[in-house]
């Protein structure tokens, strides 16, 4: 009996120390051990964030692009008439001043005989008339007639010899057939599109450029270029000229870029890719992951002077790796959260978690 009385005092002390222990304080009455940050009673929603701040930073953007001719001219019949001679084809290089198409001339040839004895007559009575003035056999009135007749006959004569000269098309400039349109025997009339001549020294890239950037690119600039079909090896280039105007529907400008040298093999209408690297300028980047976005529009969390989450409304401007430019809504010094957003709403009071809780944060959306 007295061992049973023995057990039952040694349970009931080890139960009310237990009891003593779950309210919080020792033995001692002095307060337990605080809890883990995350486990406190009235802690806040545990977040990741940064402090902007704005700062010089340079972009290099990549957009693809083509391949063009700068100089490219198509020629067409100035007369009409049949082909007599066409000895240039596709991929032929020929130089300034070459005739590469005849058109039949005989009848021009004649019109032309035919307009020169006309101007020789004429010639000849203004000198008649001349000597008949001077002697008072004929009237200042006649011999103005005869000066006039033979200025016509002049003008017809030259006339008739331009359209001569149009029945050989010579080539403008050094340079390399393109396109060759009829052959010998073919028939053509006026404005007929006969060959296509490309100066393969003008060749350039041409690529569209968003009007974010076109603000931090200029004339002169460098621009490495890479042709896929070459290997893709870096090509040296700078920019030749930039387009004034955007296209309404992508916002982009033709911005054209000249070769240091041409590459070997490069040919119009080949694919490139073309790297820009914008001038230094003051950006506040925050990361892209901070950027929100709502049927309201584009977003960032910050934490509030009170410590608690607040929606601010942003413009983002360029990516820049894995960055994002703001442009307005937010000024530097301020906390934008990274990570954390489940569960986030406005108001919500908000804990930025040191750098050994980041990595629990970061398991969140």
């Amino acid at each position: 009996m007295g061992a049973r009385l023995a057990l039952l005092a040694t349970l009931t002390l080890a139960l009310m120390g237990c009891s003593q222990q779950g309210d919080g304080r020792d033995r001692d009455g002095a307060a337990s051990p605080a809890s883990p940050p995350s486990q406190r009673p009235g802690s806040g929603h545990l977040v990741t964030a940064i402090t902007t701040q704005r700062a010089p930073v340079s972009a290099q953007h990549e957009r693809p692009g083509t391949l063009r001719l700068r100089r490219l001219v198509r020629l067409y019949s100035q007369e009409e008439g049949r082909i007599t001679a066409l000895d240039v084809f596709e991929g032929d290089a020929v130089r300034q001043g070459q005739v590469l198409a005849r058109i039949e001339d005989d009848l021009l040839r004649a019109e032309l005989d035919k307009a020169r004895a006309t101007r020789a007559q004429e010639a000849l009575d203004v000198e008649r008339l001349a000597d008949l003035t001077r002697r008072k056999a004929a009237s200042e009135d006649e011999l103005a007639q005869a000066r006039t007749a033979l200025a016509v006959a002049e003008a017809e004569v030259r006339l008739l010899q331009t359209r001569l000269d149009y029945t050989r098309v010579e080539a403008p400039f050094a340079g390399v057939i393109t396109e060759r349109l009829v052959e010998p025997g073919d028939f053509v009339t006026k404005k007929t599109h006969l060959l296509t001549l490309a100066d393969p020294a003008s060749l350039i890239a041409e690529v569209y450029v968003s009007e974010l950037v076109l603000p931090q690119v200029a004339l002169g600039d460098p621009v490495r270029l890479r042709i896929d079909a070459l290997g893709g090896q870096p090509l040296a280039g700078t920019i030749l000229r930039i387009h004034p105007t955007l296209s309404e529907t992508s916002r982009q400008a033709p911005v054209e870029v000249r070769f240091e040298r041409i590459p070997d093999g490069a040919r119009a209408g080949q694919f490139i890719r073309a790297e820009l690297t914008t001038a230094a300028v003051p950006r506040l980047l925050v990361p892209f992951r901070a950027l929100r976005q709502d049927r309201d529009g584009q977003f960032v969390w910050i934490i509030g002077d009170d410590g608690t989450a607040v929606k601010r409304p942003v413009q983002s401007g360029l990516r820049i790796a894995d960055d994002i430019e703001i442009l307005t809504g937010l000024a530097p010094a301020e906390q934008v959260i990274t990570r954390g957003f489940l569960g986030l709403t406005q108001g919500k009071a908000v804990t930025r978690a040191e750098p050994s809780e980041q990595a629990a944060v970061g398991t969140r959306r």
